[in-house]
């Protein structure tokens, strides 16, 4: 039994010495990073995402549409609640390709200018076209 205790010993040792090695590269790389002036990215950050919205709303996500994109997108939006009255934003959106977020704001320009009306509450709101 003593060979197997040893055998297991020799390996938690091994395997220790390689995670010290490995802790003290790493300790040395953070460290001279710091010292040429050039910062790391942040643990936990997340990368820049440059998903384009369907439809070519956006280049990018979190950039602002031009008034023209926007313009085009409240017609589109106004066309489609006419020819589809009583659906709810989910169902607009998939019928449109375009995720419910990017709807938000055509959707309280057309409501705010009496274009469409709305009936119901939250998720249960329906829209149609005046």
């Amino acid at each position: 039994m003593s060979t197997i205790d040893d055998a297991i010993r020799e390996a938690v040792e091994s395997f220790v010495a390689q995670l010290r090695g490995l802790i003290q590269q790493a300790a040395l790389e953070s460290v001279q990073t710091a010292l040429n002036g050039n910062q790391p990215a942040r643990r936990g950050s997340k990368p820049q995402r440059t998903a384009a919205v369907p439809g070519s709303l956006r280049s990018e996500t979190g950039a602002k549409r031009t008034p023209a994109e926007l313009a085009a997108l409240i017609k589109r939006l106004h066309t489609h609640i006419a020819k589809h009255p009583g659906l709810r934003i989910e169902e607009i959106g998939t019928g449109l390709g375009i995720p419910t977020k990017a709807l938000v704001l055509p959707v309280k320009r057309l409501i705010s200018e009496r274009k469409i009306t709305t009936k119901g509450q939250k998720r249960a709101t329906v829209y149609f076209a005046h």
